[in-house]
């Protein structure tokens, strides 16, 4: 299941009062600063970075493949007073009418992407969308597979429309091989019109070291840095060639 059917229906409205983590905007604004703007944020999602940076008066679009994912976040950025351009779009068939000084993803969006192919598309789409000496930032996760005791366990939370949300991992298959884990979730909301569930499978793909590197440089770009803040993940730093 990719992204855009994932983050759907229920699920994109009970993801961000359940999403276990939270996204700083901070690193993100720091990179746009330092390389330059217009600034382009890839899986921008409803929650997350971009409408901070786009309240900042930072110069950024966003792009995401979840229709209702964009129809939310523009719904958040009309409510808060901000115009924002976001588009609906697949980040490895991107093709959006400017170039870029920054382009980012926050958080472990990339690994999103099914496979190495598909990641490989999309490497070249931000080449494409990169102005020349442009950088990209990319966060990149090595998911451990789920421990047992997280299985079956409900995490609750409240959603902005006041319904009652609830989400559980039902089973997992990990194939270290393949650099992917598949993850079977359930997502439950219940408010004033019933109980609606929806199912769906959550797949991670991961990437060496040296493999991201040369789907990278295969797609135009080069390694210039890589920050490790814990053991399982990376955030890299592309540039595309000065000219």
């Amino acid at each position: 299941m990719r992204a855009a059917d994932f983050y759907t229906g229920i699920v994109a409205e009970a993801y961000g009062p359940l999403r276990g983590d939270v996204v700083e905007a901070g690193p993100y604004l720091d990179f746009v600063r330092a390389e330059g703007e217009p600034a382009l944020e890839l899986g921008c999602g409803d929650v997350g970075p971009f409408l901070e940076l786009v309240a900042a008066g930072i110069d950024v679009e966003g792009v995401d493949s979840s229709a209702d994912m964009v129809r939310r976040c523009r719904e958040k950025a009309a409510a808060q007073g901000l115009t924002a351009t976001v588009h609906h779009q697949r980040m490895e068939d991107l093709a959006l009418p400017r170039r870029f000084r920054s382009v980012y993803l926050a958080g472990a969006t990339f690994n999103l992407l099914p496979d190495d192919a598909t990641a490989a598309a999309a490497l070249l789409s931000i080449t494409r969308h990169l102005v020349p000496g442009g950088a990209a930032l990319v966060p990149l996760w090595s998911p451990p597979p789920t421990p047992a005791e997280q299985i079956g366990r409900v995490r609750e939370a409240v959603t902005e429309q006041g319904r009652q949300a609830r989400f559980h991992v039902v089973g997992e298959e990990y194939d270290a091989g393949a650099r992917t884990r598949t993850t079977h979730v359930r997502y439950r909301l219940d408010g004033p019109d019933g109980v609606q569930e929806a199912d769906r499978d959550w797949v991670m793909h991961w990437y060496t070291d040296d493999g991201f590197r040369l789907l990278a440089e295969g797609a135009g770009l080069t390694v210039e840095r890589v920050e490790v803040p814990a053991d399982d993940e990376r955030v890299v730093l592309l540039r595309r060639a000065p000219r």
